[in-house]
This record gives structure tokens, C-alpha cells and sequence, in this order.
């Protein structure tokens, strides 16, 4: 069996640990489905949700818009004919609550659906990004300046495109002069955050990470808003 291994928020890297003690961290919530992971034979760290039938977890989504079940419609045997038209009016009437009833559970699903999904979109570019912070505070203390993609142990932003991410930069922030990297989401067909860019900046000073977006606020983790 492999061992596992997996990134933390602040962009810590833990393990080695079995795939049972992996799988028993996310029971817990100690790890959650945006948690990077990796063991060997993955090319890549990716999230925890990919893994989750080989770790022997069962992923719960929200329920997909539209598939709301409409209460049952229990029709009355008529107890003669003459009130067969009576009964044809009050079943034709209850076919049309029926109607807006599903409506409006569909009106009321469908948003929330599409800004869970942006949110996780999000959340997983994010936590792609800060694995990447301590090389960052690593080159620093090295060399006393900000790391850009040029240096060693760095690669071209494109280089670093996969998952949630188009790119990655490395630099000086112009307005603050602190180090950090700017990281670019990707997500094809989602225009609220496609090609939208995530800001780390690092304050060596207090030695914490500061995030930013151009994203909307409510597709942010609460670290990232304002």
C-alpha cells in the first residue's frame, strides 16, 4: 500500500500516513474534500474528492436542482357520475399547484446549486495555491528578496496550470512590496470566476499570508473577502 501525504490551508505538508489514517482525518472534518493530496504514482497534489472511492469515503453533495420529488396526489373515487366532472376539476386544480409547486423548488435550487459549485471551484484553486507558499517564505530567508518564476527551484506560471489553476506568478506586489504569488482559476464555461486571479501576498514581518481576489465575495472563503 501507498503512502499518503496532504497540504494544509497554510500550505504545511504532512504525512507520511496509510490510506486508512487519510481516510480516517477526513471522517473527522480534520481534512475536508478540498484537501490536496498526494501519493506516489499521482503526477500531481490533487483534492481529496478525487480519492474519496479509493480511500473508501462516500462523497455527499447537495441534491441536483430538479429532481425534487412532487407530493403525492391521492385521487378520490368518485361515489357516483355526477360528480365525475366535480372530481376531474379538483384533480385538474391539484395538477396545477403541482406545477408551481416544482417551479419554485427548481427557482430556488438551481442558484444555490451553481454557487455551491463555484465556491468549491474556488476553494480548490485556492488550496492548489498555497501549497506553494513555503517555498516562497524558503526563498526569502535565503536570499532576502521576493522569488520570481526565473529563479531556480521556480518554473514559467504556465508550468504550473492543472486542476483549478491556469498559472502562477511569483514576484513583488507593486502596492504593498510584499512577496507572494498571484494565481489564476481555472474554470472553462464559468465566467463569474474563469481566468479570475487569486493574490497571496506574504508579510514577513508578522510571517503571515494575506489573500485577495477579484473574485465576487461570495464565492470566497471569509480568509479571502473585502
Amino acid at each position: 500500500m501507498s503512502d499518503w501525504y496532504y497540504a494544509t490551508a497554510d500550505g504545511q505538508r504532512h504525512g507520511p500516513l496509510p490510506a486508512a489514517g487519510l481516510a480516517a482525518l477526513a471522517r473527522s472534518g480534520k481534512v475536508g474534500p478540498q484537501t490536496l493530496v498526494w501519493r506516489e504514482g499521482l503526477a500531481q497534489w490533487t483534492p481529496l474528492s478525487a480519492h474519496e472511492a479509493e480511500l473508501g469515503l462516500v462523497a455527499s453533495p447537495p441534491p441536483v436542482p430538479g429532481q425534487a420529488r412532487a407530493p403525492m396526489v391521492q385521487q378520490a373515487t368518485p361515489p357516483a357520475r355526477r360528480n365525475g366532472c366535480l372530481v376531474a376539476l379538483l384533480i385538474g386544480i391539484g395538477g396545477l399547484v403541482l406545477v408551481s409547486i416544482i417551479g419554485i423548488l427548481a427557482a430556488i435550487a438551481l442558484p444555490a446549486y451553481n454557487d455551491y459549485t463555484m465556491r468549491a471551484k474556488v476553494a480548490g484553486a485556492l488550496a492548489e495555491a498555497r501549497v506553494h507558499q513555503p517555498e516562497v517564505v524558503a526563498f526569502i530567508e535565503t536570499h532576502s528578496r521576493c522569488p520570481t518564476n526565473d529563479d531556480e527551484g521556480f518554473a514559467a506560471a504556465e508550468n504550473y496550470a492543472g486542476g483549478q489553476l491556469a498559472s502562477i506568478r511569483f514576484g513583488e506586489f507593486e502596492e504593498s512590496s510584499l512577496c507572494g504569488l498571484a494565481a489564476t482559476i481555472h474554470a472553462p464555461g464559468v465566467d463569474a470566476i474563469d481566468d479570475q486571479p487569486i493574490w497571496l501576498e506574504y508579510n514577513a514581518a508578522v510571517d503571515t499570508w494575506l489573500c485577495s481576489s477579484a473574485v465576487e465575495d461570495r464565492y470566497l472563503p471569509h480568509e479571502c473577502r473585502g
